[in-house]
């Protein structure tokens, strides 16, 4: 199998004229958001140039310390993503986010990495593109996670309070909201395993097939990749969200409201 096709400047830019069908629904269906998604398509081919440079030079000079400095940085951006604006999450509860986001991505990407695949963590070829993807999808899961449990908790804290001065337990209030919150956010994984394969085929194997790689290893890669990227993402945001709502009450166990 051949490589994929290399693209010209101008082959590449006309896969913006799409956009412009985009923009029409969009102002059909009176959706006042053209400006952001110019500005989304703008930034996104951007930031992926100028990272694919870079990648180009890392693959180039693969040294671990180039590895590590992306990794951090991926983790802090990803961290930064969840918690920026976030005024109804207290400072304790933005740590725990980025301890268990931390914790999570890095447990998943290291098995991955050096147990499934049998590489050194340092190798960018391997640890760059699976980390992209693993903390990716535990950042949105989080996003996802962390706001239904933020507005459920909003919505319901008279009811909070109340079950509190009658004398239960926040922790045996709180913990069903961060239960349906992690299931909130799991949806989204679980429905593309579910419609993977038949459905639609990922990003990861059709860019690999495209690449000249063989579809069954190809299928093997996103079948591990699918599962690393459900298990991060139910363990950053069950970290996330357990250790999370233990900040909203104090060792008085009186709910602190942050709204």
């Amino acid at each position: 199998m051949k490589g994929a096709v290399a693209l010209s400047i101008i082959q590449f830019l006309l896969i913006y004229l799409l956009l412009i069908i985009v923009l029409i629904l969009m102002k059909k269906s009176k959706i006042k958001q053209t400006k952001l998604l110019l500005v989304a398509s703008l930034r996104m081919s951007v930031q992926l140039i100028l990272v694919g440079y870079i990648l180009q030079y890392v693959f180039s000079n693969p040294k671990p310390i180039y590895t590590l400095i992306f990794i951090v940085l991926m983790i802090a951006f990803s961290i930064n993503r969840v918690i920026k604006g976030r005024n109804d999450l207290n400072k304790k509860f933005k740590v725990a986010i980025g301890i268990s986001l931390t914790f999570s991505g890095l447990f998943v990407l290291i098995f991955f990495v050096i147990v499934v695949i049998g590489k050194s963590l340092f190798n960018p070829q391997y640890t760059i593109p699976l980390a992209g993807m693993i903390i990716g999808n535990a950042m949105t899961g989080i996003n996802i996670g962390a706001k239904t449990f933020m507005d459920s908790v909003y919505k319901e804290r008279r009811k909070i309070n109340a079950l509190i001065n009658l004398g239960i337990e926040p922790k045996e209030i709180l913990r069903p909201f961060a239960n349906n919150s992690l299931e909130i956010a799991l949806i989204p994984t679980l429905n593309s395993m579910l419609g993977m394969g038949i459905i639609f085929l990922p990003g990861m194997m059709t860019g690999q097939i495209l690449s000249g790689t063989l579809p069954t290893t190809a299928i093997m890669y996103q079948i591990a990749i699918m599962i690393a990227i459900c298990t991060s993402v139910c363990m950053t945001v069950f970290l996330s969200l357990n250790l999370g709502y233990k900040t909203l009450y104090n060792e008085r166990e009186q709910f602190i409201e942050n709204y």
